[in-house]
């Protein structure tokens, strides 16, 4: 049989002994060597917890975003055809459904029965709509506005005031 010797330093025996090549025990300058994962860097210990940390703050974050986008909706200062056509990162994840029965006057029934029309699950999310869909999408809640809002007139136009008590 046939056996190769190898004959290793002392600081390379040792750097064998942890686990490590024997290239990586020799130190590259003056002083001791560098841990590979300092403590709290990446890869530390404090990592998992540093990234959960960041990972909450940016669902918090995301959360209040959406809802005061679900209010604008609801005080009419934004319609749900713009926040469909725009790729707002904060609503990719949210579900049409969501969305919908944020508008005043619209309630889980009538979400349902209008992405059915589409056809449309209601817990599609908007980021995974294709462009057709958004469009689509877009067309049919353009169609079902008031016509003075379609139009951009104040949704007070044409409505005629009570005469104050004069009759003729």
């Amino acid at each position: 049989m046939n056996a190769t010797v190898v004959i290793l330093e002392p600081p390379e025996a040792a750097a064998f002994e942890r686990g490590e090549e024997p290239a990586a025990a020799a130190p590259s300058g003056d002083g001791p060597p560098e841990p590979p994962n300092p403590p709290g860097g990446p890869g530390g210990p404090d990592e998992p917890e540093a990234q959960h940390l960041r990972a909450l703050h940016r669902a918090n974050e995301v959360r209040l975003a959406r809802a005061g986008i679900k209010r604008q909706i609801a005080r009419g200062e934004l319609s749900v055809v713009d926040v469909i056509r725009s790729r707002a990162e904060v609503t990719q994840t949210m579900e049409i459904a969501e969305l919908l029965t944020s508008q005043r006057r619209w309630g889980s029934t009538r979400a349902r029965r209008f992405l059915a029309e589409v056809p449309m699950t209601e817990s599609k999310t908007i980021g995974s709509m294709t462009e057709r869909q958004r469009d689509t999408l877009a067309c049919m809640l353009a169609a079902l506005a008031p016509r003075s809002l379609r139009l951009g007139a104040s949704p007070t136009d044409g409505l005629v005031e009570p005469d104050s008590g004069s009759s003729t």
